[in-house]
């Protein structure tokens, strides 16, 4: 999950939201984010709840938020992450293939 998408994320983050809560958010974010790629849902869950509470306007934030969730075997909060996060930028395009994905596991 880590990457340059996610790099130019946090970057974008720090950008919105300026002064001490963007670096909190940022950490938490990248903390997150690594929380994933190990496979410690309650870690990336969380870390990035409080990066979405400090932060929540940014969709990247939710997308990986929903990530976590549905490792976490919380499908309905991962839903409503994804939707979260395409209300908050429908350029998204993982945010949208997440929520397109979540939504047919949920309709099955």
């Amino acid at each position: 999950m880590q990457g340059a998408p996610q790099l130019l994320a946090a970057l974008a983050l720090a950008a919105l939201l300026g002064g001490c809560a963007s670096l909190e958010a940022e950490r938490l974010y990248a903390s997150g984010t690594q929380a994933l790629d190990r496979h410690d849902p309650d870690r990336a869950v969380a870390d990035l709840e409080r990066a979405a509470t400090l932060a929540p306007e940014v969709s990247a934030i939710q997308n990986h938020l929903g990530l976590a969730y549905q490792d976490a075997g919380r499908p309905a909060d991962a839903l409503h992450a994804f939707e979260r996060a395409v209300e908050l930028d429908c350029g998204n395009e993982a945010a949208v293939r997440n929520l397109r994905s979540m939504r047919a596991r949920v309709s099955q």
